[in-house]
């Protein structure tokens, strides 16, 4: 039998924020510079509102390591739910 994938990462379904501020941006907002801090709605509605733009990429371990191991040359999956999908 012939396996479809290589490797199978199954994760929390994580959006990476990256944007430029300055650093009174963060402390007045208490975000520590290169670090990672999970969110909810509310919040994120309220930066969003107040930083510059930023990209937004994937995220979270298993999709890290889904992306490297594919860019690898193997064949790989995520499996990921965001809310209620």
């Amino acid at each position: 039998m012939s396996k479809k994938y290589d490797v199978l990462g199954i994760g929390n379904a994580l959006v990476d924020v990256l944007t430029r501020e300055q650093e009174s941006f963060l402390a007045a907002h208490q975000i520590e510079k290169g670090g990672m801090t999970l969110i909810d709605t509310e919040r994120a509605t309220s930066l969003y509102e107040m930083m510059s733009a930023g990209t937004e990429v994937s995220g979270g371990s298993a999709a890290n390591t889904i992306a490297g191991v594919a860019s690898l040359g193997a064949k790989a999956a995520f499996i990921g739910k965001v809310a209620n999908d």
